[in-house]
C-alpha cells in the first residue's frame, strides 16, 4: 500500500535545475550508447551507423584523447576500463569487440564472439581484475528488439592476453542476456535476461550462485544499488524494481516508468537505467523527448530532464559529480550538470 501512495504521475515531475548543459553534435545517426570514462573527464558515444566518438565537455579538460572510430557495424555496447581512461571496449551487432587505446589512439585488439552469437548486447569491465564480460546473442526474427535476440552466451575475457578465460554457465538454450553489472569488488556479476530472470554469478568460481524471476517481461537493464544490499531492474513493461539481496525476491522500492519506457519504444531499442554516485537518483532512458530522474530514497518527487527533440536512447551518470549524459535519436549527446 505504501508504494501505491507514492506512485505519483511523471507529469507532476518538475524540470531539473541546471548548472550547465553542453551539446555534442558529432554524430550523423541515432545514438546507441554514451558512457563517462572512469575519471568522468571523457565521454564515449556511439551511433547506429557504427561510429564511436571520444570527446570532452569541459574546456579545462585536455582533449588529447578525442577520437573518431569507425566500426563498420552498429555499435551496441561501450565499456571503459574501470581503473583509468586508457581503454574503451566497443561491442558491435556483427560479433566484433574492439579494444581502443585512447592514449595511443589505436585499436589494440579486435575480437570476435563465436559465429553462433553475433550480436553483442552488453560489455562490462571488472572494477578490480583485468577481465571483462561480454553478453552476446544469436539472431532471431521478430518485431521487437527482444524477439530479435535468440540465445545467450556469456564470455569472460582477459584484458592482457585478449583471450577468452571462461564461458559462464547459463543452462541449455538460455534466453539472451541483455545487461550486465559487477558489484564493487568484481566478485559478483549480475545479468538480466529476456525471460524476466536476473542471474548472479560468482566470478572466482565461474558459477551461477542464484537467480530469480524479476519481471513478467524481458529485463533490459540491471544495476547494483549503492550499498550493494540491493539490485535495480528495468523491465520492458516499464516497471523499475529495487530488489533486496538479503531477502531474495523482496521488492524494496518500485516505480512505474511506462509513460517514458513504453512498450512501443522497446521495439526500437532497449531502455536502460543509471544511478548517480550517491545512489540516490535513478535516471532512465525514454521513448519521449525528456527522461525521468527518480529519487530512490525518501519520498521526494522525481525530476524531468531538459528536452531533446527525439527519444532518449542512452543515459549515464558521472562517477563522482551530479552530472549526467543523455544520447538521443536526434543524433545529439547532451551533458547536463544539475544543481
Amino acid at each position: 500500500a505504501e508504494n501505491e501512495q507514492i506512485l505519483v504521475t511523471e507529469e507532476d515531475f518538475p524540470e531539473v535545475k541546471v548548472d550547465f548543459q553542453e551539446t555534442f553534435l558529432g554524430h550523423n545517426s541515432s545514438i546507441s550508447s554514451c558512457r563517462f570514462s572512469a575519471s568522468g573527464s571523457n565521454i564515449a558515444s556511439s551511433s547506429t551507423d557504427g561510429t564511436v566518438r571520444i570527446w570532452t565537455y569541459d574546456s579545462s579538460t585536455p582533449s588529447s584523447k578525442n577520437a573518431t572510430i569507425y566500426c563498420g557495424a552498429e555499435v551496441r555496447a561501450l565499456s571503459w576500463e574501470c581503473r583509468s581512461d586508457r581503454l574503451l571496449l566497443i561491442g558491435t551487432a556483427n560479433g566484433g569487440i574492439k579494444a581502443w587505446n585512447a592514449d595511443a589512439k589505436r585499436v589494440v585488439c579486435d575480437l570476435s564472439t563465436s559465429k553462433d552469437f553475433p550480436s553483442v548486447l552488453d560489455l562490462k569491465c571488472s572494477p578490480v581484475d583485468p577481465v571483462f564480460v561480454s553478453a552476446a546473442a544469436s539472431r532471431w526474427h521478430g518485431s521487437t528488439i527482444f524477439d530479435r535476440t535468440g540465445f545467450a552466451s556469456l564470455t569472460v575475457w582477459h584484458m592482457k592476453t585478449w583471450k577468452p578465460l571462461t564461458v559462464l554457465p547459463l543452462g541449455e538454450d538460455p534466453p539472451a542476456i541483455t545487461s550486465l553489472c559487477f558489484n564493487h569488488n568484481g566478485k559478483i556479476l549480475a545479468a538480466s535476461a529476456t525471460d524476466g530472470m536476473i542471474h548472479m554469478f560468482d566470478m572466482s568460481a565461474g558459477l551461477q550462485i542464484t537467480g530469480w524471476p524479476a519481471h513478467d517481461s524481458p529485463v533490459s537493464s540491471v544495476l547494483f544499488g549503492p550499498a550493494e544490499t540491493s539490485i535495480f531492474s528495468l523491465g520492458s513493461d516499464g516497471k523499475i524494481f529495487e530488489w533486496s539481496l538479503h531477502n531474495q525476491g523482496q521488492i524494496i522500492w518500485s516505480r512505474d516508468c511506462s509513460r517514458f519506457c513504453n512498450p512501443e519504444s522497446f521495439n526500437k531499442h532497449m531502455h536502460e537505467v543509471a544511478l548517480d554516485s550517491n545512489g540516490k537518483r535513478l535516471l532512465a532512458s525514454s521513448g519521449l523527448v525528456r527522461a525521468p530522474i527518480y529519487q530512490v530514497q525518501g519520498h521526494e518527487r522525481g525530476l524531468r530532464t531538459l528536452p531533446h527533440t527525439a527519444p532518449i536512447t542512452s543515459v549515464d551518470w558521472h562517477p563522482t559529480r551530479p552530472i549526467y549524459v543523455t544520447g538521443s535519436e536526434d543524433h545529439s549527446v547532451r551533458v547536463t550538470s544539475i544543481l
